[in-house]
């Protein structure tokens, strides 16, 4: 991940001094794309291990979350 980090800083300082071609401007949409999917990735797994609790004690975590806890097989921790 920190190569596509790099190489998106590269190509964005190049793109505020001069410019970039067509193929470098297409390469950082790519990379851009990769770097987001690869974080997005990254985050799943402690989302599915996440599970919300009021001050009360109750579990108030999210439908959405609980149906993709169940998909992934992940029992909460509550």
């Amino acid at each position: 991940m920190h190569e596509f980090l790099r190489r998106i800083n590269e190509l964005a300082a190049k793109r505020k001094k001069e410019g970039l071609t067509q193929i470098e401007n297409a390469e950082l949409n790519i990379l851009r794309c990769q770097y987001i999917q690869e974080f997005r990735g990254s985050m799943e797994e402690p989302l599915l291990n996440t599970t919300i609790v009021d001050p009360i004690g109750d579990d108030v975590t999210p439908e959405k979350l609980k149906r993709a806890q169940a998909r992934h097989k992940v029992k909460p921790i509550w």
